[in-house]
């Protein structure tokens, strides 16, 4: 599958565009410490190892915790969706929200319920343990879980897609709409940089192959603290 994805040189650079004027607000807020490298350069910088399961339980890394204002009822769930919601929904006690409209970019699907929305970690859980989040402290792999200062880092989806996803990296699953490779690719290898996580030699190889056949995409990531 990856190997045929060599249609995507001249419609990344497209694609590159398009996001890139989709989130104008997202670029201006980006500190001094973010970084911009080709995608092939940013995957060469990735650190290599082997992947490692042992120990991992989901509820190593808890979430969803109170979110960037504890003060407002809102978990991190909640203040994505208000975040990403196309047509903001109406905030009812105990930040319930009702209505909305979303926009699925996995899978090109409009979502019009919460609950049909799962918030998917950029890079799951389990390949963050695997990845190096085993040997990180509880507030750190908290930190993970929560992260809302990256726009990538989290992200609405419909519940479908996500789970299809599941904790499977590039090398095994990409977003069912193929035009959204390139970016989807970028916003993972930017996430794996932000945390200095690792890739193994299989990963590695499915995102050589990917860069190639996207060499207008470029990858932002910020260092997280």
């Amino acid at each position: 599958m990856i190997k045929n994805l060599r249609w995507a040189a001249p419609a990344a650079a497209l694609l590159v565009v398009i996001f890139t004027a989709a989130a104008p607000a997202q670029a201006r807020e980006r500190s001094a410490r973010a970084y911009t490298f080709p995608l092939a350069a940013a995957v060469s910088a990735l650190p290599v190892a082997a992947e490692v399961r042992e120990g991992y339980q989901r509820t190593s890394f808890k979430h969803w915790n109170a979110g960037q204002d504890p003060t407002d009822g809102c978990n991190t769930r909640a203040e994505v969706l208000l975040s990403e919601a196309v047509d903001p929904p109406e905030i009812l006690p105990g930040c319930k929200l009702s209505g909305g409209r979303w926009w699925s970019y996995y899978d090109s699907k409009w979502i019009t319920s919460a609950s049909a929305l799962d918030v998917d970690h950029m890079v799951p859980l389990a390949e963050a343990w695997d990845s190096g989040a085993s040997q990180w402290t509880a507030a750190r792999r908290e930190a993970y879980a929560n992260d809302l200062d990256a726009p990538t880092s989290l992200v609405a989806v419909s519940a479908a897609s996500n789970r299809s996803k599941a904790d499977q990296d590039p090398a095994e699953w990409l977003p069912p709409t193929v035009e959204v490779t390139c970016r989807y690719v970028s916003e993972w290898v930017g996430t794996k940089l932000r945390w200095g996580l690792t890739a193994d030699a299989t990963e590695l190889e499915a995102l050589d192959q990917l860069a190639e056949a996207c060499p207008g995409t470029t990858v932002t990531y910020e260092p997280a603290d």
